[in-house]
């Protein structure tokens, strides 16, 4: 407690002065809601209910309310067609759905558990932590002293995990599903009074149990379990007072993320779900003004969003995406610009995507959706850019394993209506962003390449936000063979410890200096919070048929006594799937400079040699290896790596490190097949041509990159 407050005091202080009265305002409204909001939802009865929504009774406004557009596919016709659009995704559903009928969940890396009856809706079911009913603005959540985590009780309340129940449903309406859903909804409407538990705490989770609630309602709403007409009552009003708290509590701030856009939503799809009444349509109106506002500020020109994680990436493109679909759905407008931001960022997801689908686990990550559907790898967001490209151009690839989020959104000619993928795979920059993506098929035959590589500035406009200090480091598949990984999230309010250790400059794949970190943390338990010093500077860029090439560098190390100024050349040989990765650093003091590169999980390492390291995946085998100019050591130890929230995985680092006033290091991931000697001159030739680049310089030989 005391180590929150003091954390506010001093986070306030170094606010601009409009924005602490902002925040002073805002914790104002709060303490007057302590008494307001009783007596909101006890107003909010049977009678002020339809009263508002010009309704007589409530099985009419649900039958009107159910006869509005969602944007979700529901048609019993279409269903029919699933399992031939979807194959497998039937018994996928069921086994999911089985699951939720017997309580049965597994979050954030928690692993499968039973839940209890009735529902422990405010615990964090990993720690047995659990928190108090009362008033939300009261509850503290995060606390340096506790290894608790608020987003089990907050995943749990988001519903989504009963999803596949409704698809069962729509599949084969066996009213058991129906029913089952329906008491989970009341034991949490029962447990969670409006504004009384953690789960009314913050106005994201608010606003994103709106999306699912709309959701579970167009479901279920024709099902016998749905018709007793107290709890049709009770569910409607808990879905109103969801948009009414979300309106009253909206998440603003002087740089704005990815919680305000979700508030945002949640007043989009409340006010378009409800559709008549003065509160609904300013919810609308208010909600995608926000939006279209937000759009312009949080999302690149080239499509990046500006929070630097892949993982936030695809949750604000569904929160842009999802309620612009709602808004066409009801036949309203969807400006060009925020149409073309979209499809800009549908692009990235399609650029930065490895040849296996996944994503580069680049930035934070807390395995986020909005209204997920289909059982594709957590990591593989191609359905997404899927989901854009066909609601705004009809065309699109339907990725592997992706069929199922375009079937439930958009319907069987969604799901079925790939076209063939263009066989030119081209490099591309997102400067804006800062974001390089070197890649090609496969020369030898045996897979593609990929080169993941961030050069672009920490997150939330220099606040760090869900950013690392990772400017430098890449993520690298070459033929096929993930070979660099970066490291993930792992947690964040349950172990500061490795909250801060994951998004440290130690567990990314580029240079420090000192033991310093890129960009300074201003406090161990600031946990969203990073000093801005490694301001980057793209040197060059360009892409060819044969090679490419980028050069890079930052100032994270300009603020020691003796400034060094690490520049890292990336060089892609399409021809024969190989990268040479080359760092020049230099200083007039002696320095102690130290280069990880984190090798992807799936690989086994060999014995390390004086000058090379196997590594092998099944049946293939590379070779890394090094020129080191300087008095370089190298070794192997372990790290860490997570793919999911909560779920950490042992990796191998290979780590150089040297104590000199300057020095040079070369490294390059070669098929075993090729010899030492070929090896050691291309990386000498490659070498030698970027001590010649120009700075700056930008060039883009190829038609459809840039």
């Amino acid at each position: 407690m005391i180590s929150d407050f003091r954390g506010k005091l001093f986070r306030a202080l170094r606010k601009p002065p409009h924005v602490v009265a902002m925040r002073l305002l805002s914790e104002s409204r709060a303490q007057i809601e302590r008494y307001v909001a009783p007596r909101r939802a006890h107003r909010w009865g049977e009678r002020w209910l339809l009263q508002h929504l010009s309704s007589p009774d409530i099985d009419t406004l649900w039958l009107r309310l159910g006869g509005r557009a969602f944007p979700a596919c529901f048609d019993s016709e279409f269903l029919t067609s699933f399992e031939l659009d979807c194959p497998g995704g039937t018994q996928r559903i069921q086994e999911a759905a089985r699951r939720a009928l017997a309580g049965e969940v597994d979050l954030l890396g928690s692993g499968p558990f039973v839940l209890d009856q009735p529902v422990a809706w405010h615990r964090d079911h990993k720690s047995g932590f659990g928190w108090p009913n009362q008033y939300a603005h009261d509850i503290e959540y995060n606390n340096l002293e506790r290894p608790s985590d608020v987003k089990m009780a907050w995943e749990l309340s988001r519903m989504q995990w009963l999803i596949p129940v409704g698809q069962a449903y729509l599949l084969d309406p066996d009213d058991r599903y129906a029913s089952a859903v329906k008491g989970y909804l009341e034991d949490w409407m029962l447990a969670n009074p409006y504004a009384g538990s953690v789960n009314w705490s913050c106005t994201m989770e608010v606003a994103l149990r709106v999306v699912v609630f709309g959701w579970l309602f167009h479901a279920f709403k024709d099902s016998d379990a749905w018709r007793d007409q107290s709890f049709r009552m009770r569910f409607l009003t808990c879905l109103f007072l969801h948009g009414d708290y979300t309106d009253r509590h909206i998440e603003r701030s002087d740089i704005n993320g990815n919680h305000y856009t979700a508030d945002a939503a949640g007043l989009v799809f409340s006010g378009l779900f409800f559709g008549e009444g003065c509160l609904p349509r300013r919810w609308l109106k208010q909600g995608w003004q926000i939006l279209e506002n937000e759009m312009d500020v949080q999302v690149c020109e080239d499509g990046i969003d500006y929070e630097m994680s892949s993982a936030y990436h695809r949750l604000v493109l569904e929160l842009f995406f999802l309620p612009a679909l709602y808004r066409l759905r009801h036949g309203l407008d969807v400006h060009a610009s925020y149409r073309r931001k979209l499809l800009s960022m549908a692009g990235f997801i399609k650029a930065y995507s490895k040849p296996d689908g996944r994503a580069p686990l680049w930035g934070d990550a807390d395995d986020a959706r909005v209204l997920p559907f289909g059982g594709q790898h957590l990591n593989d967001h191609r359905y997404l850019a899927a989901q854009v490209e066909y609601v705004f151009t009809q065309r699109c690839v339907v990725p592997d394993n992706g069929s199922e989020e375009l079937f439930w959104l958009l319907g069987p000619d969604a799901a079925s209506a790939s076209i063939e993928p263009d066989d030119e795979v081209t490099s591309q920059a997102f400067p804006d962003g800062g974001c390089y993506v070197m890649r090609s098929l496969g020369g030898l035959g045996h897979g593609d390449n990929h080169v993941f590589a961030d050069c672009g500035p920490i997150g939330l406009k220099g606040r760090g936000g869900h950013g690392h200090n990772d400017c430098l480091s890449f993520e690298a598949v070459l033929g096929g063979v993930r070979l660099v990984t970066d490291c993930g999230a792992y947690l964040y309010t349950a172990s500061y410890e490795w909250r801060n250790r994951f998004r440290s400059s130690a567990f990314h794949s580029t240079p420090t200096v000192d033991g310093e970190e890129l960009n300074r943390f201003i406090d161990p338990s600031y946990l969203w919070n990073l000093h801005y010093d490694a301001v980057p500077q793209v040197r060059y860029f360009e892409t060819g048929p044969e090679l490419d090439r980028l050069q890079a560098s930052h100032s994270g190390f300009c603020r020691l006594a003796d400034p060094v100024t690490p520049i890292r050349t990336w060089v892609l040989d399409k021809l024969q799937d190989r990268l040479l990765v080359f760092d020049r650093i230099s200083g007039s003091s002696l320095h102690r400079f130290t280069i990880p590169y984190q090798l992807d999980p799936t690989l086994r390492v060999g014995d390390l040699g004086a000058q090379s390291l196997d590594v092998n995946y099944g049946s293939r085998t590379y070779r890394i290896q090094w020129i080191a100019k300087g008095s370089w050591r190298v070794r192997v130890e372990q790290g860490w790596v997570s793919e999911s929230y909560g779920l950490k995985q042992s990796n191998q680092v290979l780590v150089f490190e040297c104590e000199d006033r300057s020095a040079t290091l070369a490294v390059a991931f070669v098929p075993a097949g090729q010899s030492l000697e070929s090896a050691q001159h291309w990386m000498e030739a490659m070498c030698a041509e970027a001590d010649d680049f120009p700075v700056p310089s930008f060039r883009n030989d190829g038609d459809n990159a840039v």
